[in-house]
């Protein structure tokens, strides 16, 4: 051999390699080793894993007992005829009826628990005895703002624990028998004469407490009055003159009437002044004409 081989970079096709050069291109890399696989613990269950937890059944309340507030033939008290009953016709709240404005013609059937009924502002032209037939709970009767013109004679007296009438803003020229148990009595703007109303028809009533007479067409107080009386209104009306014993008692010079004190016959043809003695027992004297 001519010359010396270079064994280092001998290729074994024949070609030399400067592997100074190799060196520079290749880069070892270092690769860390897999962390060790951690078993589980044995207590602990897998994580697809999920325990079953058994409940208690939870107490069932006892159901509160339904109660109404009403008896009738339905849960919304007797049919009206009207195609509804009157609970629905009418609002019903704890005994109380309320039948306002409700465009009727006739009282309907009421519910046996009925304490107040209101009838206000309808079209109700007669009252007829059995329409509060057997409500011997019923204390307050409000028929203000109707049509009425007539009312049976036993229309109210049956009713045991009446307290209050209210037949105001109606066409009535009479009145029929009233129980004496009523407190409360409001007749106004009516068109009542005196023989409308019964002879001696408030003598009895020892609960009576106020009475309502305005705007009708008396010609004279409506006597013997009861001793409870404290309001008396009889303005607007056609009162000509006073008796003696229309409120006092010629009879007893010191007798006086405590309870009277509010009298008025204001707008009547009267001159108060005329029947000072008519008067004289009265704790206030009567607003009229003087």
């Amino acid at each position: 051999m001519n010359g010396e081989t270079d064994w280092e970079n001998l290729d074994l096709n024949g070609e030399n390699y400067d592997y100074e050069d190799l060196d520079q291109e290749i880069e070892v890399g270092t690769v860390a080793p897999p962390a060790p696989e951690t078993p589980p613990p044995a207590n602990m269950p897998p994580p697809e894993y999920e325990e079953e937890m058994t409940l208690s059944p939870r107490p069932t309340p006892p159901l509160a007992p339904v109660t109404l507030d009403f008896k009738g033939p339905g849960l919304f008290g007797p049919d009206t005829g009207l195609g509804m009953p009157t609970c629905l016709l009418c609002v019903c709240i704890s005994g109380s009826v309320y039948c306002d404005d409700a465009n009727l013609e006739q009282i309907p059937p009421l519910p046996k628990d009925t304490t107040h009924f209101y009838g206000r502002f309808n079209s109700i032209r007669h009252v007829k005895n059995t329409d509060f037939i057997n409500l011997n709970k019923l204390k307050s009767i409000d028929l203000t703002g109707n049509q009425i013109s007539g009312v049976d004679e036993d229309a109210f007296r049956p009713l045991p624990q009446l307290q209050d009438i209210l037949l105001a803003d109606n066409n009535l020229q009479a009145l029929p028998e009233l129980p004496p148990t009523l407190r409360y009595i409001d007749v106004r703007n009516n068109r009542l004469i005196s023989n409308g109303l019964h002879t001696d028809g408030f003598k009895e009533m020892s609960l009576l407490e106020f009475l309502y007479l305005s705007d009708n067409k008396l010609d004279y107080i409506p006597v013997p009055l009861p001793e409870s009386l404290r309001v008396l209104h009889l303005q607007n009306n056609n009162i000509q003159n006073l008796h003696v014993d229309t409120f006092c008692n010629s009879h007893d010079r010191n007798y006086i009437r405590r309870s009277l004190e509010d009298i008025r016959l204001d707008g009547n043809p009267v001159n108060i002044n005329l029947y000072a003695s008519s008067y004289i027992c009265l704790p206030r004297l009567p607003i009229g004409s003087h």
